[in-house]
C-alpha cells in the first residue's frame, strides 16, 4: 500500500492544520520510507504522520518514566524521614 505523497510531503491543509508553530524538513532513506508505507500505510495517511506519531509516543513514554522515577526518589526520602 501506498501513501500517495512523496516522503516528507506535506499537503497545504495538513500544514494549516497542524497544533505546531512550525514544521522541519528531514530527510529519510527512500527504502525505509518504502519499508514504513507497506508496514503502515493502512493506519497512517503518509510518513509525516507516522514518524510524528512515533516521536510524540517516544516522548511520552520517556515523560512517564521519568514520573516513575521521580516518584521512587520521592518515596525513598519519605522512608528515609519515616514516614512510609
Amino acid at each position: 500500500m501506498r501513501f500517495g505523497r512523496a516522503c516528507g510531503e506535506l499537503s497545504d491543509n495538513e500544514i494549516k492544520g497542524s497544533v505546531m508553530s512550525e514544521l522541519r524538513e528531514i530527510r529519510l532513506p527512500a527504502d525505509l520510507c518504502a519499508a514504513a508505507e507497506e508496514k503502515f500505510g493502512g493506519a497512517f495517511q503518509n510518513v509525516d504522520e507516522l514518524v510524528g506519531f512515533l516521536l510524540q509516543e517516544l516522548i511520552r513514554r520517556d515523560t512517564i518514566d521519568m514520573d516513575r522515577a521521580d516518584q521512587a526518589v520521592v518515596e525513598e526520602r519519605l522512608r528515609a524521614l519515616g514516614y512510609i
